[in-house]
């Protein structure tokens, strides 16, 4: 027997399942006509072989969900063996109805075989509670006690009788083939398929990310989703999450882009609207100009007819006074003539005749104006409207726009290679761009040179523009104009703007620093001067790492700040150059340490015979001796001592450094006033204070020069390493034996000025300066 057709079919007695044998396609529709009440469940899962018999009496032919009353006749007449099977089969159809394993509407489209029996079966129902389990499947004692009456009718009704029902033989196919033998069901099949129905009402612990959606682990392993990928829940619940943020940040970024384009089309919508009132305007105005030129020379055409018709009727007038005249005078000589020739006297008739003859010849010796002394036609000039013609064409054209009003520089508004410039214009101008041009101002330069240097031009839309490609600290001069269909506008009046300052140069050699204040000093690194300088403070510590700014110090006029400072710590400083453009780049970093002193030795100050270390903290005195025509002095350098001194920081505190020397090395060592005698010793004078190493032939002789005076000491241990403290507070200037922690002298005096230390080398040899350290405990200041 096929193992993919091993099912299960309902039993009749305690509700469990046993085997069945189908060789068809299982059908999986639950019939209507279950009856109600009666709930069935897979019982046996191991084949238990005590309940291979399905009905122990034959199976009622049909029921109601009532009464479930058997309907077999009571007697059973003789049939042949085809009317034996369709009975038998007709008995099993009911069957398989009654129990949901038959549905009416496939009973036309299922064929039954005409040899073998067939048991149809439902999908298995899922596995019953604990408490289902343990109640009878009947849930109504009832129709439980009905059943056991019919199987006892049966059983008295049909047992022994010539011919057996169709539950009689439906139990012997049944027992024979059980009695064959059966491949046994794999448990661990039925266990997975127990657990896979007992997990279904657990929540799922996996995603599956090909079909996104939760799922159990189980399905991973044996169902669906065998190949798919799946991931923890948390997982991909963050995996969602992010998803979800970045769709957001996207709608987002979305929704500023529409509101940026929505108000952009609001002020489009705005400017059209501007943008149609002066339009409207313009027309107005043209056409009102046109109309007044129009009418001004139909004005003066009208008048110029007027005055034409006006000297013609008058010289008409009296070109017809004249003739009416001449017409006058003629008839008078007619009637004179008649009047003379009617005279019959000739006596008389002769001595008239002459005057009147005369005056008639006189007449007729003028011709008669016979011609028009005025045209009636007018003269018809030639119009000349191209202004007019002009004034028409420039209607559909905007304006020529006005100069534009370049603005003065904003602070902050530039940078060491760049700088912003913004202007304005008239509101009822329409431009479709600018030209913006600029040109260095040269300061050295003539105002011809000025005029020949070409200036650049950038061409914009806006009424800004940032000019790129600059000189760091130089002035520029701006102008722009304002373009359109029309023309273009006037020149703006000219501004200057300023680039911002390079970054300062610090001198490290120069600055200098004590336990609570540090002197930086630097270069400009510009050639125009600039407004003032910002330093900048960082603290230096185990918590703040980076550089960022502690503190700021602005508007410092010089190129020089005394910064007080909290001992103990260490800073990293910067400067930057300001001016109207804004600060510049930071300066190379210095770091001070608040330990101690730090200082430089001065060399402006050095003999010429002495040479400097590249640290500026090491003083040779070589063996060679130059000429003095070979030596430069100068009005700041010791010309007579071999002598330097060091650039303390001008703080009235305390001090303390360390001098390195050798014992065979003649030395003073001290401190002196800033404007000490340069052709004298020092410790020869009042205004310096020093300790003095001379080698004699008996012994190493120590000396606490000051004004030529030292007082009566003895030091038997030669010092390699000399400390000096200087005490303003307490006026005190001592000396130590750092090898040993011995105190060697205290000069005790009231320093009127900023005192600085002094070293000199009466012999051929070298000292070495250790500062910016902290001074030893043994040190007493007070």
């Amino acid at each position: 027997m096929d193992e993919a057709t091993k099912q299960y079919i309902f039993s009749g007695g305690e509700g469990t399942l046993s085997k069945a044998c189908v060789d068809t396609p299982v059908l999986k529709d639950t019939p209507s006509d279950e009856p109600e009440g009666i709930s069935f469940y897979n019982m046996d899962l191991y084949e238990s072989r005590e309940r291979l018999d399905i009905f122990v009496e034959e199976v009622p032919v049909s029921t109601t969900a009532d009464s479930w009353s058997v309907q077999e006749p009571l007697e059973s007449p003789q049939r042949t063996e085809e009317e034996e099977y369709d009975l038998y089969t007709a008995e099993v159809t009911e069957m398989a109805r009654q129990y949901g394993v038959w549905d009416d509407k496939e009973e036309g489209d299922m064929g039954l075989p005409t040899q073998e029996p067939y048991v149809f079966i439902t999908e298995k129902p899922p596995a019953p509670t604990k408490k289902e389990a343990a109640d009878p499947p009947l849930t109504r004692a009832g129709e439980q006690q009905q059943w056991k009456d019919e199987e006892a009718e049966e059983a008295g009704t049909h047992r022994g009788g010539p011919e057996q029902s169709a539950g009689a033989r439906l139990r012997e196919w049944k027992c024979s083939e059980d009695s064959q033998e059966d491949p046994p069901v794999d448990r661990a099949v039925e266990e997975e398929q127990v657990s896979a129905e007992s997990s279904e009402n657990e929540p799922p612990d996996v995603f599956c990310t090909d079909c996104q959606t939760p799922i159990r682990a189980f399905y991973k392993l044996f169902g669906p989703h065998k190949d798919h990928r799946v991931i923890q829940i948390a997982n991909a619940a963050e995996e969602v999450k992010d998803e979800i943020h970045k769709t957001m940040c996207k709608l987002e970024e979305q929704i500023a882009q529409m509101e940026n384009f929505a108000s952009h089309l609001e002020e489009i919508f705005i400017t059209v609207e501007e943008n149609f009132g002066r339009q409207e305007q313009n027309l107005e105005q043209h056409y009102n100009e046109v109309m007044q030129t129009l009418t001004q020379r139909y004005e003066e055409r009208t008048s110029g007819l007027e005055d034409e018709k006006k000297q013609k009727l008058e010289a008409l007038y009296s070109q017809l006074i004249r003739c009416g005249k001449t017409l006058d005078v003629s008839k008078e000589l007619i009637e004179a003539a008649q009047e003379l020739y009617r005279n019959e006297d000739k006596l008389s008739f002769l001595q008239t005749f002459v005057p009147t003859v005369d005056r008639i010849e006189e007449f007729i010796k003028c011709d008669p104006e016979l011609k028009l002394s005025a045209s009636m036609d007018f003269e018809n000039a030639a119009i000349d409207f191209s202004d007019v013609r002009q004034m028409m064409d420039s209607i559909n054209i905007v304006p020529a726009p006005s100069a534009p009003v370049i603005n003065p520089q904003a602070p902050n508004s530039a940078t060491s290679t760049s700088v912003r410039v913004c202007w304005s214009l008239f509101s009822d101008d329409t431009v479709e761009y600018y030209e913006l041009y600029y040109t260095p101002v040269l300061e050295d330069s003539t105002v011809g040179e000025s005029k020949e240097h070409e200036a650049s031009m950038i061409k914009v839309k806006e009424t800004y523009c940032t000019v790129t490609d600059l000189v760091p600290n130089t002035q520029y001069e701006f102008w722009v104009t304002a373009l359109n269909t029309t023309g273009i506008s006037p020149a703006s009046e000219r501004a200057v703007y300023v680039t911002v300052p390079s970054p300062p140069f610090i001198k490290h050699k120069e600055s200098r620093s004590c336990p609570t204040a540090a002197l930086i000093r630097w270069e400009s690194g510009n050639t125009n001067p600039v407004d003032s300088y910002t330093v900048e403070l960082c603290e230096i510590s185990r918590e703040r790492t980076n550089s960022a700014v502690t503190e700021s110090i602005v508007g410092i006029p010089t190129c020089e700040s005394l910064i007080q400072l909290e001992s103990g710590k260490r800073y990293l400083i910067y400067v930057r150059a300001v001016n109207i453009g804004g600060l510049s780049e930071r300066s190379d970093s210095i770091i001070i340490q608040t330990t101690g002193t730090f200082f430089h030795l001065n060399e402006e100050t050095a003999h010429p015979c002495l040479s400097i270390s590249e640290d500026g903290f090491t003083m040779f005195y070589g063996d060679e001796e130059l000429e003095v025509s070979d030596m430069t002095f100068s009005d700041n350098t010791f010309a007579r001592c071999v002598a330097i001194l060091g650039e303390l920081i001008p703080v009235r505190g305390k001090h303390y450094w360390e001098v390195e020397v050798e014992e065979n090395t003649e030395y003073r060592i001290g401190v002196a006033y800033q404007d000490t005698q340069r052709n004298g010793y020092l410790g020869g004078n009042n205004t310096s204070w020093c300790m003095r190493h001379v080698i004699t032939p008996s012994r190493h002789k120590y000396e606490f020069l000051h004004n030529g005076w030292t007082p009566d000491i003895r030091v038997t241990t030669h010092p390699k390493r000399i400390g000096v403290a200087l005490d303003y507070e307490t006026g005190k200037l001592s000396f130590f034996n750092t090898n040993q922690s011995q105190h060697l002298y205290t000069y005790e005096c009231q320093f009127l000025h900023f005192v600085h230390p002094c070293f000199a080398l009466d012999n051929p040899g070298a000292l070495t300066v250790h500062n910016g350290i902290e001074a030893p405990t043994y040190v007493q200041f007070s």
